[in-house]
């Protein structure tokens, strides 16, 4: 990989790699508790983007999950987040609750996408932050990369 290349194939932007682009959100998110209401997709998107740097064994659920948000919305995203959570409680025997994904696709095993029309170091940053024109702009600007993401695991390539 190239130093203007990131491992997604999207080209290095003004921050950076997608990594400096996604660790940047996640600092900001830290003191946006609306910016981080994103907080899923944003993960979901960035490690199906980059597979490498999470782990191959959650990524069918990531793309699930993705694939939830942009069916249902933010909202539904967060009900079922908080529903796993309570279910996953260290006092719970638990396990995932896997009856709001069941109408989902599962992950093609056809190979990482060879690029994504829409990644993080496209993410526009004023000032240091990504929500400078507002909550609203920055998560149709998540959720366009949420669409890229599952679109190039779908057809396996970018567009």
């Amino acid at each position: 990989m190239a130093d203007d290349r990131c491992a997604c194939g999207a080209a290095a932007g003004p921050l950076g790699l997608c990594a400096d682009y996604y660790h940047a959100i996640l600092a900001e998110e830290q003191s946006d508790p609306e910016m981080y209401s994103w907080h899923a997709p944003v993960v979901c998107a960035y490690l199906l983007q980059h597979p490498a740097e999470g782990h191959r064994r959650y990524l069918d659920f990531q793309f699930r999950l993705l694939q939830l948000y942009l069916d249902q919305g933010l909202d539904a995203l967060h009900r079922v987040s908080a529903h796993q959570v309570a279910r996953n409680n260290h006092r719970s025997r638990s396990s995932y609750d896997t009856r709001s994904f069941e109408g989902y696709a599962p992950l093609p095993q056809d190979g990482f996408p060879q690029g994504f029309r829409a990644s993080f170091s496209g993410l526009p940053a004023v000032d240091s932050s990504f929500v400078f024109d507002g909550h609203p702009a920055y998560g149709r600007r998540i959720q366009t990369i949420a669409e890229a993401t599952l679109e190039a695991w779908r057809t396996g390539q970018p567009r």
